[in-house]
Parts: C-alpha cells; structure tokens; sequence
C-alpha cells in the first residue's frame, strides 16, 4: 500500500524528479496504529505546485491524516516568503492597506475570544505556537503589557513586529521552556501542520500553569465547506496539513494529551469567507494554483457583496472550530 502511495504522490515538492526519499510514511497520530483506509486525494491548490497527497483515515480511531507526507526537510520549501501567514504586510502593492486592515480584523477576533476566558495583564506571559508574521503577539504586548513568545517553523526574527516579541525558530516540542511557565499558549491554525500533535500538546502541558489555558483553532473537517468542495476544500492545504480534525477527533486528541475542555465554539476567529472563496476558486482552477495578487480583486468584491449576510454567517459550523482547555485534574 505504501509504495503505491508514494507513486501517487511523485512529482511533488518542487516539481523536480521525485523519488520515494522526499516522502515517509506515518502511523496514525493519535493511536500509532498503521491500518488505514484512503480517505481522499489533495493538490496543492492554493500556489499550483504538482503533486497528488493521499490523505488515510485511521481504522482504528478514525483520525485523517496525511500518509506518505513529505519528510520535515522537503516540507520546508512550502514556507517560503509567498507563504501567506509569513509575508511582510508592505507586499501586496496598492492593497496593503486592505490586506492590513483584514489582518488586524483577524487578530482583534483572537482578542475577542481570548477575553472571553483569560484576563491579560502585564504580568502574564503569553506564548503563541505557528506565530507566522508576529502580529497578533504584538498586540497583546501593546495592548496589555504581556511578556509575548512566539514559535514557528521558519526564521521570522526580521520581520517588525518580532520586536518585542521573544521568537523561537524550529519546531515546537523541541524548544525548552520552564516548567509551568505561561499562563496562555495558543495554537491559530498550527495543529493541523504539525508532524507529531500529541508531542506538541503535551509539551504545552508541561509548559502551561496550573491555572493556565490553551486555545486551539484549526480547520474543521465535518463543516459545511468540507461537504461542498471536498477535494477542492481549502482545509486541506496538501502537503503543508498533515491532519484533519473533526469536532470528535480534536477533543479526544486534547483530553489524551491531559487537557479538559472548558469550551468548544463551532467556529473561530479566521473568517470562513476565506475559505468559502478559495473553495470556489479551487474549484474552478482545479489544481492550477491561486494568483493571490490577481485574486484580490474579486476576493474583495465578493465580500462587499455579502457584507449584509456576514454576521450571520461568521459563528455558524462553516470551516473553523476553536477548543479552550486548561490541564485536568
């Protein structure tokens, strides 16, 4: 089975000649079992890269995940500079402003959830694992004096916001912390690129207070935009998502890793817009890749159109879920 999956999966990463060194096979995060059904076939729809990602359901737990995927050195060239979360907010040309203007909506709607639970002060620390551009860490530390840490996989050091922001380069469950140390950690779409998740979460256990709380957002597999585009959903990001999270499957991962969950929101702070106009657009290219730059244009038409409609759709189980968890007892 494996090696027809990697044949499956040739001529990926680059568009290079692939070979069967560039891909791994994965037992399944959650149980570690190997028996596996396909569950469905990916392109990298969003830059157009060739290449086929197989993505196997657990027969044991039920957990999706990617299997073969590529190996930790050949992933990294898909987060390069074009790479949305990691680009400079000065990239865009003539849109920046409204590419701007969208992401601080976006990290204003992490501020909204995290009061919901937490009461930032100058004495909190605060640590943001897959913290991409920095931006969000920055305004907690504006905002509320927090001593900010953010993780990722790449070197982001240079870009402004990391100025007052502690950033860790590499891989999460490899950076040492203090026992205890935070008394927020929280994951924006991270679980699902992660190669080993349970690792991760127990590493944040070890490092999160007692009292402390983690929140997690990843995209949501049983939601509306994964029965609409399938194939072409924009949650599967192949070959940067390696799992696939449905409501079930996330809370058992968090609660085998030590957690109980406080609170569980169908939604989460990214807009499901986004993926609702990818979905579409995958759809139509299908396969050749997304032009960001060109895709603006009807990106922002789009959603002045549905500007009435927004809220009532911005909290419904469209394509995100956000889980809040404090270690049990």
């Amino acid at each position: 089975m494996i090696e027809s999956m990697v044949e499956t999966a040739k001529d990926t990463a680059g568009g290079g000649c692939a070979t069967q060194s560039l891909f791994e096979a994965v037992r399944c995060y959650y149980c570690g079992g190997n028996a596996a059904t396909h569950f469905i076939t990916a392109e990298d729809d969003l830059t157009g890269r060739p290449g086929r990602f197989t993505f196997m359901r657990c027969l044991n737990c039920g957990l999706v995940y990617q299997s073969p995927r590529l190996t930790i050195e050949h992933i990294k060239s898909y987060y390069d500079d074009e790479y949305l979360a990691h680009r400079r907010r000065s990239d865009w040309g003539l849109f920046s402003p409204l590419l701007n203007a969208a992401m601080d909506s976006l990290d204003r709607e992490k501020l909204r959830i995290i009061r919901r639970y937490v009461n930032l002060t100058p004495s909190s620390e605060v640590l943001d694992v897959g913290c991409g551009a920095g931006t969000f860490l920055q305004q907690i530390h504006t905002q509320h004096g927090s001593t900010v840490t953010g993780v990722d996989f790449m070197d982001l050091a240079q870009l402004p916001a990391y100025r007052h922001v502690e950033f860790r380069r590499g891989l999460f469950y490899e950076q040492e912390f203090r026992r205890e140390q935070f008394d927020l950690i929280t994951m924006w779409h991270y679980l699902e690129h992660d190669y080993d998740p349970v690792r991760s979460l127990v590493h944040a256990h070890d490092t999160l207070k007692r009292d402390g709380r983690l929140i997690i957002e990843v995209p949501r597999l049983d939601s509306a935009t994964f029965r609409l585009f399938r194939d072409r959903w924009p949650g599967l990001q192949a070959p940067q998502h390696t799992v696939l999270y449905d409501r079930a499957m996330l809370t058992k991962m968090v609660k085998h890793a030590g957690y109980e969950v406080l609170d569980y929101l169908p939604y989460g702070a990214f807009p499901p817009y986004f993926y609702l106009f990818c979905g579409m657009a995958f759809k139509l290219l299908k396969g050749r890749g997304l032009n960001m730059r060109k895709a603006i244009y009807p990106y922002f038409a789009g959603q002045l159109l549905l500007l009435p409609v927004m809220p009532f759709i911005k909290r419904r189980n469209l394509a995100m879920q956000t889980i809040l968890c404090r270690k049990a007892s």
